[in-house]
């Protein structure tokens, strides 16, 4: 028996069926985005929240992907205050 394959596209919150994919696509890239920074730089969550000036607790849900509480618009701007540009 062979299974059937379905090729995506290059959004998975659209292939899921998710509201708002486009949004959902641009804040997960962002969280990489700051995550791989703050791990470059080797920061502690401490030195991060400090850095982006929001508490530790919110970038532990950062790290773990969680952007549902993070408008678009200031994770550009915690990535800007980490001295990068967004590539989004």
């Amino acid at each position: 028996m062979s299974e059937k394959i379905e090729v995506g596209s290059s959004n998975v919150f659209k292939d899921l069926g998710c509201s708002n994919p486009e949004e959902r696509l641009a804040k997960a890239e962002l969280a990489r985005q700051i995550n791989a920074v703050i791990k470059r730089r080797n920061l502690a969550q401490t030195e991060a929240a400090e850095v982006i000036g929001i508490p530790k607790q919110k970038v532990s849900l950062l790290g773990n992907g969680i952007v549902s509480g993070f408008f678009l618009r200031r994770l550009m701007a915690f990535l800007n205050k980490l001295g990068q540009e967004n590539r989004v």
